[in-house]
C-alpha cells in the first residue's frame, strides 16, 4: 500500500466514516493537535530522564491515540477515553505533587532539557484542549464526553511532571518576577 493517495492534494480530507472535509476544519485542527501532542511525547521519551515517568507516557500516548481516533470519527458513540482515565491522570499529579514543594508564585517553564521538553508538551496540550473546546461550541457536532476534562488533566499532569523532572535533577523552580515599571 503507498503511502501517499492524492486524495489531499484539493485540500481536503476524510473523516472515518464520515463525509470529506476541508484541512482547516475544527474537527482535523482537534485531533491534529492531539496527534501533535502525541509526537510531543515520543520526543520526551527518548530523552535522558524519563526512565520513572516512561511507561505514564506510553500509556497516555496510547490514551491520545485513541481520543484522536474518536474525535476523527464523527459520531463515534464508543466510549475510548472514560473517566477511568482521567482518574489515572488525577492519581498521577497527585502521586507526583506530593514530591515537590508547594508554589508560591508562578514559574518560568525552563529548568533542564527533559522539563523545558515537557512544558512544551504541556503548552500544546492546553492548545489542543482549546481545539476541542471550539469543536464542541459548532452546531450539531459532538465530542467524546470526557475529552475535555481529559486534556484538562493531562496539561495540569504535565506540568506537575515538568516540575517532577526538575526536583529529580535536583534544579529549583524558577519563579516569575514581575517587571516594575
Amino acid at each position: 500500500m503507498k503511502i501517499y493517495t492524492k486524495t489531499g492534494d484539493a485540500g481536503e480530507t476524510g473523516l472515518f466514516g464520515g463525509p470529506r472535509v476541508r484541512k482547516d476544519h475544527a474537527r482535523i485542527e482537534a485531533f491534529g493537535t492531539v496527534d501533535e501532542l502525541n509526537s510531543h511525547l515520543g520526543l520526551i521519551r527518548t530523552l535522558p530522564g524519563t526512565g520513572v515517568i516512561d511507561e505514564l507516557l506510553r500509556q497516555i500516548q496510547c490514551d491520545l491515540f485513541e481520543l484522536g481516533a474518536q474525535l476523527a470519527t464523527p459520531g463515534d458513540a464508543l466510549e475510548r477515553i472514560s473517566l477511568s482515565h482521567v482518574e489515572t491522570l488525577e492519581k498521577a499529579i497527585d502521586r507526583h505533587e506530593e514530591l515537590l514543594p508547594s508554589l508560591s508564585s508562578f514559574i518560568l517553564p525552563t529548568g533542564t532539557p527533559l522539563a523545558a521538553a515537557v512544558h512544551v508538551a504541556r503548552t500544546v496540550c492546553r492548545r489542543a484542549e482549546r481545539r476541542v473546546v471550539k469543536l464542541a461550541s459548532m452546531p450539531d457536532t459532538a465530542i467524546p464526553v470526557n475529552a475535555i476534562e481529559y486534556l484538562n488533566r493531562l496539561g495540569d499532569l504535565l506540568f506537575v511532571l515538568a516540575r517532577y523532572a526538575n526536583r529529580q535533577e535536583r534544579v529549583a523552580d524558577d519563579p516569575w518576577q514581575p517587571s516594575r515599571k
